[in-house]
């Protein structure tokens, strides 16, 4: 079994480290790590240290490193465009495509979407879709935290889309499948995953002016929470992150 992860805002470039905060409680008293285990501690930007336990503290562990490692940059990033879901839909969106390697999210108020987010509310879902990729991202020992985007118009996706190496919206009623579409050897490639009545025709048109690629997967129709993550799968396997 691999060795938990643990996050830190700032990596020590010495040999040792004291582990505490909420990180620190959360190891030594929900997980009761003792003294000569094995931990990992990442900085959610790539780098990650190796650790034993060298002694158990009141507020978190005491830590030796023994390894260093920075894991590169993907190549080529893969951002996916999320509209809005329902709910607690929206955080099993996040928390599943960080676990299948998605690089960034982009939240999307679709024209059809029935969630929206306004003042306050829309600030307090944006910071509950970060702390959901921050936890699934270690989870699933993630060296790299998937960055979480301000809530983006149809106007800035479509922007976003121009700035790409290559961008996919997700089709049901689409002739290209997902699987022999062209992909970017690097730069960023943007998935745009839409709402549960589909991505309004005008917004398909804009998005295909930009340079997306209306795509499909396969015969059923996917939630919008479900979606993103079967595209990425697929797509990791075509872009060799699981060989």
């Amino acid at each position: 079994m691999t060795p938990p992860l643990f996050l830190v805002d700032a990596l020590p470039s010495g040999d040792s480290l004291d582990l505490t905060g909420d990180e620190g409680r959360h190891a030594a008293r929900v997980r009761r790590i003792g003294a000569g285990e094995v931990v990992e501690i990442g900085d959610g930007s790539g780098v990650v240290l190796t650790c034993t336990v060298a002694a158990v503290l009141p507020e978190g562990l005491r830590l030796t490193v023994t390894a260093r490692r920075s894991a590169p940059v993907p190549a080529p990033r893969v951002a996916v465009v999320q509209a809005l879901p329902k709910g607690e839909r929206a955080e099993l969106a996040v928390e599943v495509m960080t676990e299948l390697g998605v690089d960034e999210i982009v939240p999307w108020a679709a024209s059809r979407s029935v969630t929206q987010w306004h003042g306050s509310r829309g600030e307090k879902a944006l910071d509950k879709w970060r702390r959901t990729a921050r936890e699934a991202a270690k989870q699933s020992r993630r060296p790299w935290v998937p960055t979480v985007a301000p809530l983006a118009t149809t106007a800035e996706v479509a922007a976003r889309i121009r700035a790409a190496s290559g961008a996919l919206v997700l089709h049901e009623s689409a002739s290209t499948p997902l699987v022999s579409a062209a992909l970017p050897a690097d730069g960023d490639l943007l998935l745009v995953v839409g709402p549960e009545g589909g991505v309004a025709e005008d917004e398909l048109a804009r998005f295909a002016i930009a340079g997306a690629l209306a795509v499909r997967m396969g015969e059923p129709v996917l939630r919008t929470s479900t979606a993103g993550a079967a595209a990425l799968a697929a797509l990791s396997v075509r872009l060799g992150r699981w060989s």
